[in-house]
């Protein structure tokens, strides 16, 4: 059974968070990426407390309403306050002296790799979801055709009126996207609810904007890393994908599942559930 938390990090950030598992079991921390939420992980959360794990997803900065700092303010959102977020989670769950599992899918894999590099550690396993390792994303954009194709969002959220355009026609932009990735209706539902308002959109924008035109790069992670990626994957080309291995100096497991999109959590869930346990198991905390 999934539990609806809210935790105060510090005064004006409190955090929406869905947790299922036993409080004193090993932590998996499950970071969800651009147009979805922590509903990504909603099939994932009570197959990992059933393996015996304590899961958490969390509501990132400006996906929670009771943590959206003004967007208009860019630095509000750099991605040192989103690590530090996740960080300040696993110590207010309680495990903060313990090495715990990070899942990373998208915008939440970018902040699971700088943290895999960063503070290796703090993990005993690193779980990417269609997010390539950042220096072969950059290989990718520099030499495969079709990447800075698939990466033109990107740029495009940089415009301070793609708010608008994500959110007109009861955000036509991200019902498409989700059905042509196979996500479920039902589950866009879920996503919209979290994200399909303008406050809300206009803090997930930030994100990008915070980012700015420079992609951050970090050296090869040195923790036992699953790669999950779904060759229907409308952003990440197989360039990026399998150039990943590179950026691995630890056991190191490549995923392809045939035909899946951008979000394989909502599209093949208990195939997706099984993999990470599974990679989760064999690197005990």
């Amino acid at each position: 059974m999934i539990e609806d938390r809210r935790i105060e990090l510090q005064p004006g950030l409190v955090f929406d968070v869905s947790v299922a598992g036993a409080p004193e079991a090993p932590l998996v921390l499950l970071l969800h990426g651009f147009a979805v939420s922590r509903h990504l992980y909603d099939a994932q959360l009570p197959a990992l407390a059933a393996a015996g794990f304590l899961a958490a997803a969390p509501n990132q900065r400006g996906y929670s309403a009771g943590a959206r700092p003004d967007p208009a303010h860019f630095a509000n959102y750099d991605i040192e306050l989103l690590i530090g977020d996740a960080l300040a989670l696993v110590s207010a769950m309680g495990h903060g002296n313990r090495r715990i599992h990070l899942v990373g899918h998208d915008w939440g894999g970018s902040l699971a790799w700088d943290i895999a590099f960063r503070f290796p550690e703090r993990l005993a396993s690193l779980t990417m979801l269609s997010r390539p390792h950042p220096a072969a994303f950059a290989q990718a954009l520099a030499e495969d055709p079709e990447q800075p194709q698939r990466s033109r969002h990107h740029k495009a959220f940089q415009d301070l009126g793609a708010a608008d355009m994500l959110l007109a026609n009861d955000a036509a932009w991200i019902r498409v996207r989700h059905a042509a990735n196979g996500v479920p209706p039902l589950a866009t539902e879920k996503h919209l609810a979290v994200l399909g308002t303008r406050p809300a959109m206009e803090a997930a924008l930030a994100w990008y904007r915070a980012r700015g035109k420079v992609y951050r790069q970090i050296g090869a992670v040195e923790v036992p890393t699953l790669f999950i990626w779904g060759d229907a994957d409308d952003t990440v080309g197989r360039m990026a994908a399998e150039g990943t291995a590179a950026f691995v100096n630890a056991p190191y497991r490549f995923e392809v599942l045939p035909g899946v999109g951008h979000y394989a959590p909502d599209q093949m869930p208990e195939r997706v559930s099984s993999s990470m346990i599974q990679h989760i198991t064999q690197h005990p905390a």
